[in-house]
């Protein structure tokens, strides 16, 4: 059996940086994480991650795994260069607010001049291919910056879009209110609801990640993770809940001019919340036709994955 590709996941303690590393383990895959030695770093969270564990309990699950733990910084350039030296892959899953520090990894990742592939921290929609308000284009396009300067680096990537997160979208069917789960009386729906969306779980879109780290033809291309099952209008996605829940919902649909009014008018979380929903809901960001040459569609490139469908995942809210 060929050696597998050693792999390297930055922000490994993240909402979806810790299924990568998880997926990466269940593939064979030698798995690296950097973790900082300061703590004083404070992550700040759009939606709370569904984990129980805390930092330091994750990490022994992970030493416990095998997964190898390198003590180091992204800003610290010396022991980021030790660490790219001893892997092939580099993933990161860092936060949007550290989005702009990538270019510390890719310095470190020349000078290594070891490193096979990097994965940019991505995993949402595509940020070359949207129509996107701010406060959510601005970080798209300090992403797509990134993209322009590992290309000009010449630096062997792949990119991630992942589209919408099950834990953003669907856990309380993109309600902004206090309401954790899915709800039982009324629905609010951005826009007329037939746009069709991209749906996945956190843990689906890790496994993703690893099944195009260890796929050769995914280099130098984006990989868009479009799920057939969970290719789906709001619409369609509601009828789903309702026939779960046996009622239907009183439904209201906000148009565009409405909401592209309460994100001016939202504070932080929910203004980024709605600027995403309203990328996806009502612009269809993720509707769009690939390119063979430097794209690949998930489900075509990887159909021995079985994923978790939008209809299963509603089904521990019943």
């Amino acid at each position: 059996m060929a050696i597998k590709d050693r792999i390297l996941v930055l922000g490994s303690t993240g909402s979806i940086g810790r299924h990568i590393v998880w997926a990466s383990v269940k593939a064979g895959n030698p798995t690296f994480v950097l973790v900082r030695s300061n703590t004083s770093y404070v992550r700040v969270s759009l939606v709370k991650a569904a984990n129980p564990e805390t930092k330091e309990e994750l990490l022994q699950s992970f030493k416990n795994s095998g997964v190898i733990i390198i003590e180091g910084d992204i800003n610290d350039h010396e022991t980021l260069v030790k660490a790219m030296k001893q892997v092939d892959v580099v993933i990161c899953a860092a936060g949007r607010l550290l989005i702009e520090d990538q270019v510390k990894i890719i310095a470190a990742i020349k000078e290594a001049g070891n490193v096979k592939r990097f994965f940019p921290s991505e995993f949402g929609l595509d940020v070359d291919r949207h129509d996107s308000v701010d406060p959510v284009r601005e970080v798209f396009v300090e992403k797509a910056k990134v993209r322009r300067i590992i290309e000009a680096e010449g630096i062997p990537y792949t990119y991630l879009c992942c589209h919408a997160f099950t834990g953003y979208f669907l856990r309380n069917l993109a309600q902004i209110n206090n309401i954790v789960v899915p709800p039982r009386e009324k629905v609010v729906i951005l826009g007329d609801g037939n746009v069709k969306g991209a749906f996945v779980t956190e843990v689906d879109a890790g496994t993703y990640t690893i099944e195009a780290a260890n796929d050769p033809t995914a280099l130098n291309k984006a990989v868009h993770v479009r799920l057939p099952a969970n290719y789906l209008t709001f619409n369609e996605i509601i009828s789903l809940w309702e026939k779960k829940i046996g009622k239907t919902l009183e439904k209201t649909y906000v148009p565009e001019e409405q909401v592209l009014k309460d994100i001016k008018e939202a504070s932080f979380p929910n203004n980024y919340l709605l600027a995403l929903y309203h990328s996806q809901q009502i612009k269809g960001d993720a509707v769009y036709e690939i390119d063979p040459a430097k794209d690949v569609e998930a489900s075509e490139s990887y159909p021995h994955v079985k994923y978790t469908t939008v209809d299963e995942y509603l089904n521990q809210f019943v």
